[in-house]
């Protein structure tokens, strides 16, 4: 075989492999499902039902208006949701509309978001100005279902404005709702007494604007208006909240006035899952680890320097977030590395099983481990007068 020649002198290849983008997913994508039936001209919608259909500006929503005689209304539930939606500051990243079909003036809620199934970008899931809690039974299911498959997602409903005030209203209103308190923290319930619009999408935009890190309570819904009268009072604001019922409220403190979450809870079984700001930071850091870490199935491998390479790609998916301030610290442990770190003369039985074991499944472990540094929701003021 000759020897290669000199010329070209120089010759450079380029592995373009590091220039493949990771996958993301905003955390800010909400779908509001709703009903938005023909007018009396027998016309129909131009939107094909149980079709997300991304919605970017008002005009956008037309297209779920009923239709008489060739004009567009704003009668739908579907189309006043998604306008109320858009009308939050900051407003979410992506909205879409999916039309459910109308029986006997009833959506089929169930057929329509099971179209959202294939749109794994959502995050955020309403039903167009309903409270029946059997629907929202179907929201509760779905949003849950999808989660376990890995899709997370939160629904946002919420308490009928139309139930009177009362000296049990609290209560009722927590005993009604419980069959919609998800064990995996996979609800949003919201309380405004009085309001004529649809509160959950009004709220799920408002959330969906935030970081994922952000504390939803005092920041302001735009577009919700609640009469004086119907307003809730400081027992009740603090009952609701106890509950994991976010009330909405309008604070003299707050210059301008306007309506705000009174609190940011999650309708939910579990103790540790309270707060919507947790729920989605966890969301957000489950979707990064494994669009991050898929890359490294099938390449690195279980060896010291294979580990190693992975754990640094971990280091490098976890420490953009604890500079953006999303998490305060993380460790990230691989039981293998430290075995494999050592001279194997020094290994125990249970070290040669673990890694016998690990090739031949060809299964690494990691634990991560996060500490999350949540904004504060409330400051006790100790005021000691003196007359000295």
């Amino acid at each position: 075989m000759p020897i290669p020649a000199a010329y070209p002198y120089v010759d450079v290849s380029i592995d373009e492999s590091a220039l493949i983008p990771v996958a993301t997913r905003s955390a800010g994508v909400i779908a509001v499902v709703g009903g938005a039936v023909a007018g009396n001209s027998g016309e129909v919608t131009t939107t094909p039902e149980n079709t997300p259909v991304v919605i970017d500006t008002a005009d956008d929503t037309a297209q779920f208006g009923q239709v008489t005689s060739g004009a567009v209304s704003t009668s739908t539930a579907l189309r006043d949701s998604l306008l109320i939606a858009l009308e939050q500051n900051p407003r979410p990243n992506k909205i879409y509309g999916v039309r459910a079909k109308v029986t006997n003036n009833k959506p089929d809620y169930a057929s329509a978001l099971q179209s959202l199934e294939a749109a794994d970008d959502v995050d955020f899931v309403a039903l167009a100005n309903e409270v029946d809690p059997i629907a929202l039974g179907l929201l509760k299911t779905h949003v849950e279902s999808a989660s376990a498959s890995g899709n997370k997602q939160i629904g946002v409903a919420m308490i009928n404005p139309a139930i009177a005030k009362s000296a049990t209203y609290v209560n009722d209103i927590d005993t009604a709702a419980e069959p919609l308190k998800s064990s995996l923290g996979r609800m949003v319930l919201m309380a405004a007494r009085g309001a004529t619009v649809d509160v959950a999408s009004a709220a799920m935009g408002a959330i969906a604007g935030y970081d994922p890190q952000v504390s939803l309570v005092l920041k302001q819904l735009g577009e919700v208006t609640i009469p004086l009268a119907s307003q809730y009072s400081p027992s009740e604001i603090t009952g609701l909240s106890e509950a994991g019922i976010n009330p909405v409220v309008s604070p003299a403190l707050m210059v301008g006035g306007g309506f705000y979450f009174g609190d940011c809870r999650v309708y939910s079984s579990d103790a540790a899952l309270q707060f919507i700001d947790i729920v989605r930071v966890l969301d957000d850091i489950d979707f990064r680890l494994k669009a991050g870490l898929v890359g490294a199935v099938g390449d690195d491998r279980i060896t010291k320097s294979g580990l190693t390479l992975l754990l640094s790609r971990t280091e490098g998916i976890l420490q953009p977030l604890q500079s953006a301030a999303e998490i305060d610290d993380f460790t990230i442990d691989i039981p293998l590395l430290g075995i494999l770190s050592r001279a194997e003369s020094s290994w125990t039985p249970g070290d040669h099983s673990q890694i016998n074991d690990a090739r031949t499944n060809r299964q690494v472990v990691l634990n991560v481990k996060i500490v999350y540094g949540p904004a504060v929701n409330q400051i006790q003021v100790m005021l000691a007068p003196s007359l000295s």
